[in-house]
């Protein structure tokens, strides 16, 4: 599997056990600022641009399977020399993370889903296909930047900010992945990774294609107050879940 070289926001030293992060579709690297300068103080913190995204190159032919993704990660994690971290992936984010911690579990110390995506493949057609086929048509805008403003919530900022990511990610990127995540059987890679894990949910993702609902074994939290892009609308709050669960990861030896 030909891999991409992911761009990475890299720095901070320290004792602590490394972080990872893993944005959402349609994110960068930048969407964790606030994470990045907190973590930094402590320990090494990285963020990285999934192919096709933000600084990282694209694939040529496409390839958006979550399992190239997830090679993407690996590849730049030994770049950068990492030998083990909490991994920390955000909406489809956290299925690259949850792919990457199926494949090489040796190497994450601890999962931590904000938000994350559910599985595709459990929506019922009617609901999801007409979706994808409008992203790969003449409709894209229109449908996508429905679908964002819809997700995005109330806090003005937050909204023009992962509006201007959308707009700045190729379409083909973002059409690419959606019709991926269809194809995606998302159980078995949430079942091969036993250690610690959390997902970090917000109201409006507790369904029953949410990650936890499909995997009754997945721990999970409500948090409320906040709409799907935790991170960037409430980033104390965000700041203080990451740092509970790799305090609990470190106690535990991880």
């Amino acid at each position: 599997m030909e891999t991409v070289e992911l761009a990475a926001d890299e720095g901070g030293s320290g004792e602590g056990v490394p972080v990872v992060f893993l944005h959402s579709l349609a994110g960068n690297t930048g969407q964790w600022e606030a994470q990045l300068a907190h973590l930094r103080r402590s320990r090494r913190a990285v963020a990285l641009d999934w192919r096709g995204h933000g600084r990282s190159g694209a694939p040529e032919p496409a390839e958006w399977r979550m399992e190239a993704l997830a090679e993407d990660v690996a590849a730049a994690v030994d770049k950068l020399g990492l030998r083990r971290f909490v991994l920390v992936g955000h909406s489809a984010g956290g299925l690259v993370a949850a792919f990457y911690a199926a494949r090489h579990p040796e190497r994450v110390a601890g999962l931590l889903l904000l938000d994350p995506a559910g599985d595709t493949r459990r929506i019922p057609a009617e609901m999801i296909d007409p979706f994808i086929a409008a992203l790969q048509g003449d409709a894209y805008t229109q449908t996508i930047e429905g679908y964002w403003r819809n997700i995005a919530g109330q806090n003005a900022a937050v909204r023009e900010r992962v509006m201007a990511d959308l707009r700045a990610t190729p379409p083909a990127t973002v059409a690419g992945i959606f019709a991926a995540l269809r194809e995606t059987e998302v159980e078995p890679a949430l079942a091969a990774y036993r250690g610690p894990r959390l997902a970090i949910v917000t109201p409006a993702n507790n369904g029953p294609f949410s990650l936890h609902n499909v995997d009754r074994s997945l721990p999970h939290r409500i948090v409320t107050g906040t709409a799907h892009w935790i991170q960037l609308e409430q980033p104390d709050e965000a700041n203080r879940l990451i740092d509970e669960f790799v305090a609990q990861v470190e106690e535990g030896g991880g």
